[in-house]
């Protein structure tokens, strides 16, 4: 799985780091639902930090399509919030 954080660059995720992703984005979408910003933004670094960890960065120069596009790091919690509903920034 190709992966964006808005701002900062793509990588590259193992499947099953990309699982882990996944379940980490619908307990944002919960919190974001319940309106638990601690939580909510507990989650939100989770996510940053579990990408810039376990993913492979990509170099800028190479063009992928990402299948994902999370936002930038330093977005506030009511424009974040808004990308986590349904069934969040990753279908499934």
């Amino acid at each position: 799985m190709i992966v964006r954080i808005a701002t900062e660059g793509q990588y590259k995720l193992a499947d099953e780091i990309a699982d882990r992703l996944n379940e980490l984005d619908n307990a944002a979408v919960a919190a974001a639902e319940a309106e638990d910003e601690a939580r909510f933004t507990e989650l939100f670094g989770q996510i940053i930090a579990l990408i810039r960890s376990e993913g492979t960065p990509l170099d800028a120069d190479e063009l992928h399509g990402s299948d994902v596009i999370v936002p930038p790091p330093d977005t506030s919690y009511e424009d974040a919030r808004h990308e986590f509903t349904g069934e969040g920034l990753i279908p499934g």
